[in-house]
């Protein structure tokens, strides 16, 4: 009887302990299968980045990670994204991906909106269309949308610009915003560069001469247009600015050159010189009623410390050194126009 005993507890323990065992390997298993699904590698570096647009729901989210095979097995990030209920907390953004990224962290990164901003930067452009062309390649916004914040007259008077003029808000540098930025937030962000710039000591430069601040920067871009090197830009500005004193005409021809909208033109011809169009400072005294391209910030700078000289006229030079003669006078410039039409001719330079 003791035998038979000892047998049976014998077997019994064998059972516990067995049965121990077993239910350390389902739970083994199971915490496996839970830290795979969590932890686990599942980002496939296919994509550098991610792209959540504006209003998109996690079902959009899904399809677009599906689709760009962003992740290797698509049943457990939904999975995941499920149980920590990323399905309802979706947010926009240009988010860095980084390949063997689990679930959990691809999944908590987009949670918390951690998005990595983008580096916006930029020197000059010839127009606004080419502006926002650009600005939409590297932001949500379309070009469409951007143009119709610059072409709105209630929204420009928030900022003190009409129509005409509000391009000049829009100043060179080099600009860290977030991908999905608004429109109405990028072009806050543009007028907060472009009033610092304008500090205390460059307005009272800009009044002495009697300018605001965008008849500044509307003469630096026909300075700019006019100077290919920076250290004449000085002397431009201060000729224009004696011709605006004197009451002349401008003449410039980077004005008819963005009057016709044709900057193929190489040499303004005396029929393009009569082009209808307030933009023609051959037709009209005084400066245009908006830039002809984005002034670049040297530009500007040249206008607030221009060069005090007498020079009223000024041509390219017949080298086509990019750089120009300057005059005082009718006479001494129409020897220099002709040095310039000479050397066009004798290049076969006809529009």
């Amino acid at each position: 009887m003791t035998k038979q005993k000892t047998s049976s507890g014998g077997t019994f323990r064998k059972f516990i302990i067995a049965l121990i065992v077993l239910v350390v390997i389902g739970l083994g298993g199971t915490l496996i299968f839970y830290y795979l699904r969590y932890f686990g590698p599942n980002v496939t570096g296919k994509e550098e980045y991610l792209y959540i647009h504006t209003g998109e729901n996690f079902d959009d989210v899904y399809k677009t990670i599906r689709d760009k095979g962003i992740v290797k097995d698509t049943t457990t990030f939904s999975w995941t994204a499920h149980n920590m209920k990323y399905v309802g907390r979706v947010k926009p953004g240009k988010y860095r991906l980084h390949k063997g990224m689990s679930n959990r962290k691809l999944i908590r990164m987009l949670q918390l909106g951690e998005q990595e901003q983008v580096e916006l930067s930029f020197h000059v452009f010839r127009t606004k269309e080419q502006f926002v062309a650009f600005v939409s390649k590297k932001l949500e916004a379309d070009s469409l949308t951007l143009l119709h914040y610059l072409d709105s007259a209630k929204f420009v008077q928030e900022y003190g610009f009409n129509t005409d003029n509000a391009f000049v808000m829009i100043m060179p540098d080099t600009y860290q915003l977030y991908w999905n930025v608004s429109p109405e937030k990028f072009f806050k962000r543009m007028y907060s560069h472009y009033e610092n710039f304008w500090t205390p000591e460059r307005k009272q430069q800009a009044a002495a001469i009697g300018f605001s601040q965008p008849q500044v920067s509307i003469l630096a871009s026909i300075v700019d247009a006019e100077a290919v090197y920076d250290d004449e830009m000085p002397t431009i500005a201060g000729l224009y600015l004696n011709r605006l004193h004197k009451g002349m005409k401008l003449e410039s021809d980077p004005t008819v050159i963005f009057a016709m909208q044709d900057f193929s033109i190489h040499r303004v011809l005396n029929k393009q010189l009569r082009v209808i169009s307030p933009y023609n400072t051959y037709l009209h005294t005084g400066l245009p009623p908006g830039p002809i391209m984005m002034p670049s910030v040297n530009a500007v700078k040249a206008v607030l410390n221009y060069q005090k000289n007498n020079y009223l006229y000024m041509v390219a030079k017949e080298d086509f050194s990019n750089r120009h003669n300057f005059a005082t006078n009718v006479a001494e410039h129409n020897i220099n126009a002709n040095k310039f039409r000479k050397a066009l001719d004798e290049h076969n330079i006809k529009k």
